[in-house]
């Protein structure tokens, strides 16, 4: 999540403007609604941006995201968010958002329904066992498995010469879709000098990243679709990470009234956000959220204690979207503020609160989950499937995979295929792989 402050953006010097040839579609020109492989005339009854958000609802890897980790496993209990609420969550607050804006919503709502396509089985404890195997090949990171999955593996539309092109949504979707838009180890630096270990496009994926960003300004810089995408995301998982913890037992929001808690959470988030964050700036806002009177600290699981948990997570969603509406008007006023004509501007104690309550979801569910033997086990999982496929490849993987591993060049194409398959697979399904390839070959 960024945050801009006043006068430290200039709207002229980026601004979308319509280039010779091209027609304004309200806000968006003929560029934006352009596909990598152009297709053939469709219905006028649907936009662009309609049909890529229904090609994404379609898609099998958005049904996939049903079986797959958010924060705690799809099996915990019959509450518990998945990958797949996560993204209907992120999406219903990124749709009302970016329409207040000036976004189209269709076109928000795919960005983000495809947030988190790419994330593998088991959460990011999944996503860093693949990172690891992966180095020597590009890496892996969830959103550049995104792009990869709408342009690349998702079975829809194959270009003339027989290449796949994915979903081959619109320029302004895919653009939207990438929350890192630069190569593995060439993001921004961090606060504290080091290199961002998040990206979002693989080396092989280049092609289609430098189409997609056709007309971007150079750097790192996100449209507002993806901005608004990122904040939608980081909003969802703050607040309904929590709401989860506390309706399964494993939070007492009344710890926050203990400075010594506080404390707890400030370290955690530093811990694994960044040690740049500044732990009384931390504190200043889990009192704020306390004082709200929003955090429901005497749940009993009764259906009036749902309903009270529930809309306090309405009102902190509002506060939060609310407060970056209002600032990003005031900075850029009326209008529609879109693809790169505005930033989104996240008031500084709402991006802190937003953290800090991040943070109460890594102290209390997060962290201590890591020292559990299941964690250390999928894991395993993960490093095993990718051992024994490689190793049985082709005839251990999947049709469409083993396709890709016969056309693949050379040992490191071979391998990152797969890390395709393994990526694709849900918690169950890879959990069920496992034992049936590893453990029978043991």
């Amino acid at each position: 999540m960024q945050t801009f402050e006043q006068g430290a953006f200039d709207p002229t010097v980026i601004g979308q403007m319509a280039r010779p040839g091209e027609e304004w579609l309200g806000s968006y020109t003929d560029a934006d609604t352009a596909r990598w492989f152009p297709e053939p005339p469709k219905s006028k009854h649907r936009t662009a941006f309609e049909r890529d958000r229904a090609r994404v609802v379609h898609s099998s890897g958005l049904r996939r995201l049903g079986a797959k980790t958010q924060v705690l496993g799809p099996g915990s209990d019959d509450f518990v968010r998945t990958r797949l609420t996560h993204s209907l969550e992120v999406a219903q607050v990124g749709r009302e958002m970016g329409r207040a804006l000036g976004c189209d919503p269709d076109l928000v709502d795919t960005a983000c329904l495809t947030h988190d396509l790419g994330h593998p089985p088991f959460g990011h404890n999944g996503e860093r066992a693949l990172a690891e195997i992966a180095e020597p090949i590009g890496g892996f990171e969830g959103n550049a498995q995104t792009l990869r999955l709408l342009t690349r593996l998702e079975p829809k539309i194959f270009a003339a010469d027989g290449t796949p092109r994915g979903l081959n949504l619109t320029r302004a979707s895919l653009d939207a879709s990438v929350k890192y838009p630069w190569a593995y180890r060439r993001g921004p630096a961090r606060p504290d000098g080091a290199a961002t270990h998040k990206f979002g496009v693989y080396p092989d994926d280049a092609p289609v990243f430098a189409w997609l960003r056709r007309g971007a300004p150079a750097g790192p810089l996100r449209c507002m679709e993806a901005q608004v995408m990122d904040l939608a995301d980081d909003i969802s998982y703050s607040v309904h990470d929590v709401e989860d913890a506390v309706v399964g037992g494993r939070l007492d929001l009344r710890v926050l009234d203990d400075a010594e808690e506080r404390a707890r959470v400030a370290e955690h988030v530093r811990a694994w956000y960044g040690d740049w964050h500044d732990p009384d700036a931390l504190d200043d806002a889990l009192v704020r959220l306390r004082d709200t009177g929003y955090l429901v600290t005497d749940f009993d699981g009764s259906r009036r204690a749902l309903a009270r948990l529930k809309d306090a997570t309405s009102q902190l969603i509002g506060r939060f979207s609310g407060a970056a509406q209002d600032a990003t008007r005031e900075v850029f006023g009326d209008g529609p503020l879109t693809r790169y004509a505005a930033q989104l501007v996240v008031p500084h104690e709402t991006a802190e609160e937003i953290l800090a309550l991040k943070g109460v979801a890594v102290t209390y569910v997060m962290a201590p989950r890591e020292s559990e033997p299941l964690y250390s086990a999928q894991r395993e999982i993960i490093a095993d499937l990718v051992d024994v496929l490689a190793d049985r490849a082709p005839v251990a993987l999947e049709p469409a995979f083993a396709a890709d591993w016969r056309e693949a060049a050379d040992d490191g194409a071979r391998l990152r295929v797969v890390v395709d398959q393994v990526a694709s697979l849900t918690d169950v399904s890879a959990t069920q792989l496992h034992s049936r390839l590893v453990r029978r070959r043991a």
